[in-house]
Formats: structure tokens, C-alpha cells, sequence
């Protein structure tokens, strides 16, 4: 236990016994499920339903549930559940978060949660990064659900709705982060009950929790549709700014920003025959240039972005890979296009939008696992309210973490790194090298075809083969480049995957991929009469798979007599947890294995955040490109640079949720509002309320000094919703305002029930709904938007000394309001009007189904043109002697 003294503080010392108290009895009740028959095994998941409707908790039925969990992964995958793996299970059903180093076998781990969880019936969700982990997950794990009677769906991208609420209604679902936020946002944009395809988010498991919940969680999800702005102002920028030169412009790296000079400025007003470019009228043409000169500067293709099929396709800049699908938004993916000279795509309006931490935080339970979570625990903590426990490794790591090796520049440190690959490769040394950009990745590459060194490349350009390279990078002397390597959950094993060869030899055949699937583990219980091309295909499967195996394993011998898997990183990543990812690939379960990391003075970490001082007495010693450099100063100097750039990463992911809580908060109100219309709840009482509030802010608008306006008022109330000459009461002017809000309201009841009484009763409830659907919809997209322009404008107030977030708050919260105005004005005025001829129909403002899914860019500034000259808090120009927002602006 020596070796888990330097892992565990007393505290995970103290949880580890408890850990273990409860894998005791695990482990005592496997000889109980080892005797059992399948049949005998599988009606453990009725007993278990049985017990938990008879009132016991899934914690009472914890340690049999594993155990059964275990029992029929021997049987179905031939994989037995290590100790540490059911403590990483525990882990998890206690709504935490694992940390499991790489190749600990984490998703074995989680069937366990997932299974005992399931057993409520109210559903769980397996989140994965990309639509490939997340089937490829459920085709291997389905086997032992299934086998326990447990129904189990996927969510990909490209479903219809139909599929998707089929695989939602599953015992357990897997899929994305991205197409779950969608669909729940898309859930609340839909007019009937039943095109909704989400049920309660009752327990989710969050693989790699690191990269979803924290280095994603920058950027919100955002559904848009299509705008109605031009696009020929996103050519006529992309062609100015080919004209300017570098001192017409400021680039600032560090925030991804770049804005004109003064002689930019001049430059901008000469070509687009302007007065002042900065004027307010000015604001969209200005705005138009911003985004051109940052798709030029700040954007780099292959990079950032790469070009397919004549669409621009962005990136992830923590995995990279292609986000299909995800546009950038404010007009920069327009600009993007019109750089590269593709067809220009209308912008987008901003319908519905969520970020990752409100989404998630919706989950009755969450949990996640990850190799690397610990340094960000307090994150966690704060908005998740999930702690992190380090899990030990099944076997001790034998990996050496080399000391980094630092270069004057890059030429030096991509020579030095080709002449370390050269070195082992001659040694048929397995080698990983891990770049931070396809851009470095295929310089590499060209740098090794030079010296005649056969190798793999895997980036977001060849995301279709990322499994097979990445399942064979621990063959007898690969070479594989890789463009980050988080979150790629493919195991590399020491002289090549056998189940990886024989499902390819298998494919090469001709054999159906369903029935691969199918023949990779145990046909017991599937009757051999009918079947026997399965049972030919199992088989051949096996004799293929005995021939790769010992393959494999006589390989696997000499790649650890040549020192295992060598990782060798060409920049260090701006977060360490990337960094740790990549050394993790090698010295799975007791691997042999090292990592080493060659930095230059001039990578962009370095760059933008390392120290000044390095730079300048690295230039007083005068030392050649090709000669390294190692002192404690540089470490100390590469770990500040990172921790900066997460503290500023922090920032921003803190920044974003401050402003989205304010509009969650609205969110809520109005997606409740929106599901009792879609429950069918009868909304009578809640019209009447409406009518109320407005009668009585109409009276208080029109009352000054106890003095009522009444042809003000009346006249108000008849443009409203009153039918004409309704309101003639005798003695008006003697009654006081509550007295008069009350005869009003009275005389409106009468109203309605009289025109409820020629259309129907079970009539007007329906049509009340299909009103209250549509002007909700209708103001909260406008809202939305009038929202995201407030959001962009509102950084200025800090010039002000005004907390923008407060700000932000406050007046978030006036529009709120004023929306719930408009949304109950425009009810009540169209039930009023309804004619009994009138055909009323629920009518979809949003369609649903062809919506796409944009990304917003970092958070920055943009001035909002105001189209009003009036100011909501002048007085109104009609003289009535009150604020324009009270009166006319009404």
C-alpha cells in the first residue's frame, strides 16, 4: 500500500476503506451469481425492480446489483470487473466524479451505475464526446444490458425525432453533450407534447467530465435559423481588408482580438465612401470589418478551421475534431467563407441557447470520469457541486515522465523532435507524437517522409480512421502523429489490438458489420438451428482472432524489450490536463512506457504567456537552434504559462455562466410556461389574471395625482382588447382606481364568457392555449436576440465604473418583464377579437427540424445600433407627462 500513500490524502485514504468495505461484498456474492444459470442470472433485474417498489433504495440493492453487473460481463464480454473498477462504479452512483488514469477501463466501469441506476425505470444517460464513442460504447456494452433485459438506444446526429424519442424512452441512452443540449432545447420550441422527444433528465454519466464540463463549457449551445441580413457586406469587407497592411491594424493574441488603427480607420472611410466609420449609423459596416479582418488574422485555416466540401468546418481546439454541424457566430463564419472564397451563407438569428453548466445542472444526479479532473476540483465543486476521487490503478505505472527538452526555436525543436523518432524507430520503439494543430501535425509529417520514416497521421482530416490508426499506434515500430489527444477512448495496446485486426480482416471478407458485432462475443441462448451462418461467421471469427493473438503477443514482447509506447509531445498544450492526456496514452495496466516534451521559444504558450526574462538570457548566452536547454526556471516558467491561460480560460467559463444564470432564470419561466400549455392544463383562471394586470396597469398609467384620465384610459383599453363602447358606465369620474380596475375587469369577464359561450367551453380552452403558445414563442425569440445585443454592448458600462453583470441583471430583468407584457397584451387582444368562424390551429414559429447549431465565438464587445430616437426613460412626445416607456412606448 506504499505507493498509495503518495496518491491519497488521509481523506481518500479514509473513503478508499469504505470503498472497499462494499467491494468486500461484492466480491463475497460472487460465487452466489457465479452458479447460477443465464435465465436464473437475468431475472435478477425483476427481483430488483420487485425490491425497489416494495420500498428499498438502489443503495440497499448496491452491492448485488454490481455483482450481477460483473457475473454477466464474464459471460457475454469475457471481461471480469477489477476491484478498482467497481470502486470507480461506487464512485460514480454516489454523483461524483472518477479520475482513472488512461487504459483503466472506464467504460467497464460505468455498466455498473448504469445498470443499478436503470433499474428505477426513469432513464440514464451516458454522455460521450463524439457520435463515434458514443456507438461504439453502446454496441459493446448493450450485450450485458440487454442480456440483464435492460433496453438500450443512441443518439446521433441526423436522427428524426420519431428514432430519437424511441431511443430517449430506453432503459439507458447514449449520445453527445451537444445533440443532448440541442434536443432539450429543441424540446422547448415544439407546439404539441407529443414532438417532444426528452423525458426527465433523471442520472447522467459525463466521460471525459473534463473536456465537457470545463473546457467546453466556454462556448454555449446556440440554435439559430436564418437571418434575413445580406451577405454582400461580407465580400466588400473581405476585399477591403486584403488592401490594409500590417500597421493598419492591432492584433492581441492573447485575447484572439484585432481591431483598426487610426490610419485603418481613415483607410475604411476613403474605400466604403464614409464620414466617420465609429458613427452609430456606421455600427453594421463597422462590425462587418471586424469580423473580415479577424477571419484573416486571428483565424487560421487547417487550424482553427479546415475547408470540406466547399463548407468551412470548425475545429475543436481541445480534441480536434471536425464539430459538423457548428457555426461561429456574429457573422465570423460568413467572414470565414468569404476569405476562402466559398458561397456565402445568410447570418443567423439566435432562437434558443443553453450553456453546458445550466444544462447539466438540470440532472436530478451527475457524475463523471476522466483521467484528469483533480486540478480543476474547486470548479467542479463551485458549479457542479461534484468532488473528485482518485481511483488507484489496477497495476502500478512503470511510465518514465521525462524532463522537458526546450528549443531556442521551432526549426530546432521539430529537427531535434525527428531525430528522436529516427532513434527509437530504429529500435522499432513504438512512438505517439502529440501536436497542438493540424498545421504542426502535417509538417511533421513532411519532415519524416523526407528522412524515409513510415508513419500514420490522425487530425481532424482523417477523423474517419481515428480507431483504426489509434488501435494500432503500439505496434512493433509505428509512428503515429496525432492533433490532440483527448477524450479518443480507443485503448492503445503493446504489439497491436487482436480484436481490432480480426473485425477488419473480418470486414475485408465481406462480412456485414452487424454480424461482426454480433459474433465478438458469446451466442449463448441463441439457438444454432436457423442460425448457422451466425454461427459459421463466430467461427471464423475465432480462428482469425487466435492467429492475431498470438501475433500480437509475440510483438507485444519485443515492444517491451524496446522500452513499450514512447510519447513524445511537440508543445505543450495551454492545459495541463491535455498535456496529462497525451502522457497517459502510454503505461496502461502496468505498461512500460515514457514521455517527453520538446518546447521552442517560440510556440504561442511560450509566446504570449511565458516569461520575457527567458527570452532575453536565452539571447545574452547566444545559444545555436539546435542546442537544448533544461533549467528548473523553464519548468517553473512552461507550468505559470499554463496556469495563466486556465485561470484566464476560468474567467471566461465563470463570465459566461454569470451572464446565462440571469437569462436561465428567464428560461425556466418561459419553457414552464410553454409545458403547461403543452400538459393541456386549463388556462382559464390564468387569462383572467392576465385581463386583471392589464386593466389594472392601464388605470395606475392614466392616474396622476388621484386624478384619473378616463378617455385616456378607455380609449387605451379599447385599442387593446375592449370591443368599442363597452366601458360608457355613468359617474365614472367618482370612482376611485381600484373601484374603477374592479367594474372594468367585471364588465370584460362578462365579455369573454359570453363569447365563450358561442364558441365553447372545451373550444376556448383550446384556443386560449394555442394563443398564449404563439405569443410566447414569438416575443421570447425577440427577447432572445434583444438579449444577446444588450450581452455585447454592456462591457462598455465598465468605462462607467457599473458592474457589468449587474447591469446586465437590472436591466435583463426590466425587459423580462415588459416581454411578459407584451406576451399577455397580444394574448388577450387576439382571444378578444377571435370570431367564431375563425379556424384555430397551434402553428409552428420555429421549425424544428431543420434548425442548425451554431458555436459562439470568445465573449467581446459590439456596438448595438438603437433604432429609437426616443429614449424608453424620456418623456413621452404625445404630453401626457409620463416616462415614453409607461405610455406611447407601450
Amino acid at each position: 500500500m506504499s505507493f498509495l500513500d503518495s496518491l491519497f490524502n488521509m481523506a481518500d485514504k479514509k473513503e478508499l476503506k469504505k470503498f472497499n468495505k462494499i467491494v468486500d461484498q461484492i466480491d463475497s456474492l460472487e460465487t452466489k451469481f457465479d452458479s447460477m444459470s443465464d435465465k436464473e442470472l437475468q431475472n435478477m433485474t425483476n427481483i430488483f425492480k420487485e425490491r425497489l417498489s416494495a420500498g428499498e433504495t438502489i443503495d440497499d440493492i448496491l452491492p448485488e446489483a454490481f455483482a450481477v453487473v460483473r457475473e454477466a460481463s464474464k459471460r457475454i464480454l469475457g471481461m471480469r470487473h477489477y476491484r478498482v473498477q467497481l470502486i470507480g462504479g461506487i464512485v460514480l452512483h454516489q454523483g461524483r466524479i472518477a479520475e482513472m488514469k488512461t487504459g483503466e477501463g472506464k467504460t467497464l466501469v460505468a455498466t455498473a451505475p448504469v445498470y443499478l441506476n436503470a433499474l428505477t425505470g426513469k432513464g440514464v444517460h451516458v454522455v460521450t464526446v463524439n457520435d463515434y464513442l458514443a456507438k461504439r460504447d453502446k454496441e459493446q456494452m448493450a450485450k450485458v444490458y440487454e442480456f440483464l433485459g435492460m433496453t438500450v438506444g443512441v443518439i446521433v446526429h441526423g436522427q428524426n425525432p420519431q428514432v430519437r424519442r424511441e431511443q430517449y424512452q430506453c432503459d439507458i441512452t447514449y449520445g453527445t453533450n451537444n445533440e443532448y443540449g440541442f434536443d432539450y432545447l429543441k424540446d422547448n420550441m415544439v407546439i404539441h407534447k407529443e414532438q417532444m422527444v426528452q423525458r426527465e433528465l433523471n442520472y447522467a454519466i459525463v466521460d471525459e467530465v473534463d473536456s465537457i464540463l470545463v473546457d467546453e463549457a466556454r462556448t454555449p449551445l446556440i440554435i439559430s435559423g436564418p437571418g434575413d441580413k445580406s451577405t454582400h457586406l461580407y465580400a466588400d469587407a473581405n476585399t477591403f481588408v486584403l488592401t490594409l497592411k500590417p500597421d493598419n491594424y492591432e492584433v492581441d493574441e492573447k485575447q484572439k482580438s484585432v481591431s483598426l488603427t487610426e490610419s485603418g480607420i481613415q483607410k475604411a472611410e476613403v474605400y466604403f465612401n464614409v464620414d466617420n466609420l465609429t458613427d452609430v449609423a456606421n455600427t453594421e459596416l463597422y462590425h462587418h470589418i471586424s469580423q473580415a479582418l479577424k477571419a484573416h488574422v486571428i483565424m487560421k485555416r487547417d487550424v482553427d478551421y479546415v475547408s470540406k466540401d466547399g463548407e468551412i468546418i470548425i475545429v475543436d481546439e481541445f480534441t480536434g475534431r471536425l464539430m459538423f454541424g457548428r457555426r461561429y457566430s456574429e457573422g465570423l463564419h460568413q467572414a470565414i467563407e468569404a476569405k476562402e472564397g466559398l458561397r456565402i451563407q445568410r447570418e443567423s438569428k439566435t432562437l434558443a441557447t443553453v450553456t453546458f453548466q445550466n444544462y447539466f445542472r438540470m440532472y436530478n444526479k451527475l457524475s463523471g470520469m476522466t483521467g484528469t479532473a483533480k486540478t480543476e476540483e474547486d470548479e467542479f465543486k463551485a458549479i457542479y457541486k461534484m468532488d473528485v476521487v482518485q481511483i488507484p490503478t489496477n497495476k502500478s505505472i512503470l511510465r518514465k515522465d521525462l524532463a522537458d527538452v526546450v528549443y531556442k526555436n521551432q526549426r530546432g525543436k521539430f529537427n531535434a523532435v525527428v531525430d528522436d523518432i529516427i532513434e527509437r524507430h530504429a529500435v522499432k520503439q513504438p512512438v505517439l507524437v502529440g501536436t497542438v494543430s493540424i498545421e504542426n501535425s502535417e509538417l511533421l509529417s513532411m519532415l519524416l517522409k523526407k528522412k524515409g520514416v513510415k508513419h500514420e497521421v490522425l487530425n481532424a482530416k482523417h477523423h474517419d480512421k481515428e480507431a483504426e490508426i489509434i488501435a494500432q499506434a503500439g505496434r512493433l515500430g509505428a509512428v503515429t502523429i496525432a492533433t490532440n489527444m483527448a477524450g479518443r477512448g480507443t485503448d492503445i495496446v503493446l504489439g497491436g489490438n487482436p480484436t481490432f485486426l480480426t473485425k477488419r480482416e473480418m470486414k475485408r471478407l465481406g462480412y456485414d458489420e452487424s454480424v461482426i458485432n454480433k459474433v465478438d462475443t458469446s451466442l449463448e441462448g441463441i439457438d444454432r438451428e436457423g442460425n448457422e451462418d451466425l454461427f459459421a461467421a463466430r467461427d471464423e471469427y475465432e480462428n482469425l482472432y487466435k492467429k492475431f493473438k498470438e501475433q500480437t503477443h509475440q510483438e507485444q514482447e519485443e515492444v517491451i524489450k524496446a522500452g513499450g509506447l514512447a510519447i513524445i509531445g511537440t508543445e505543450r498544450h495551454e492545459s495541463r490536463r491535455i498535456d496529462n492526456q497525451l502522457r497517459g496514452r502510454a503505461g496502461r495496466q502496468g505498461d512500460p512506457g515514457s514521455s517527453t516534451f520538446y518546447i521552442s521559444l517560440e510556440d504561442d504558450l511560450m509566446r504570449l504567456f511565458g516569461s520575457d526574462r527567458i527570452s532575453s538570457v536565452v539571447e545574452k548566452i547566444g545559444l545555436e537552434e539546435d542546442m537544448p536547454i533544461e533549467h528548473k526556471m523553464l519548468t517553473k516558467s512552461i507550468e505559470g504559462a499554463q496556469k495563466k491561460v486556465e485561470g484566464r480560460n476560468f474567467g471566461i467559463r465563470k463570465h459566461v455562466l454569470q451572464y446565462d444564470d440571469v437569462m436561465n432564470k428567464q428560461r425556466e419561466t418561459i419553457y414552464a410556461e410553454r409545458r403547461r400549455v403543452l400538459e393541456g392544463e386549463n388556462l382559464e383562471e390564468q387569462i383572467k389574471h392576465m385581463v386583471h394586470s392589464l386593466i389594472e396597469d392601464a388605470a395606475n398609467t392614466y392616474t396622476q395625482e388621484n386624478n384619473i384620465n378616463v378617455d385616456g384610459f378607455k380609449d387605451y383599453l379599447y385599442h387593446l382588447f375592449m370591443p368599442k363602447g363597452s366601458i360608457e358606465i355613468t359617474d365614472m369620474e367618482k370612482l376611485n382606481t381600484a373601484q374603477l380596475v374592479e367594474v372594468v375587469y367585471e364588465i370584460a369577464v362578462k365579455i369573454y364568457s359570453d363569447k365563450e359561450e358561442k364558441i365553447g367551453s372545451e373550444r376556448m380552452r383550446e384556443v386560449e392555449r394555442v394563443i398564449l403558445l404563439q405569443a410566447v414563442d414569438n416575443h421570447w425569440i425577440d427577447h432572445i436576440d434583444a438579449m444577446d445585443q444588450l450581452r455585447q454592448g454592456i462591457g462598455l458600462r465598465a468605462i462607467g465604473q457599473q458592474d457589468p453583470v449587474i447591469a446586465y441583471t437590472n436591466e435583463g430583468f426590466e425587459m423580462f418583464n415588459e416581454m411578459n407584457t407584451h406576451i399577455q397584451e397580444d394574448t388577450i387582444r387576439y382571444l378578444f377579437n377571435i370570431t367564431i368562424e375563425e379556424p384555430v390551429e397551434r402553428k409552428q414559429v420555429i421549425d424544428v427540424d431543420h434548425l442548425s447549431s451554431n458555436i459562439t465565438d470568445e465573449p467581446g464587445n459590439k456596438t448595438v445600433k438603437k433604432e429609437e430616437s426616443i429614449g424608453r426613460n424620456d418623456d413621452c412626445p404625445c404630453g401626457s407627462g409620463k416616462k415614453y416607456k409607461k405610455c406611447c412606448g407601450r
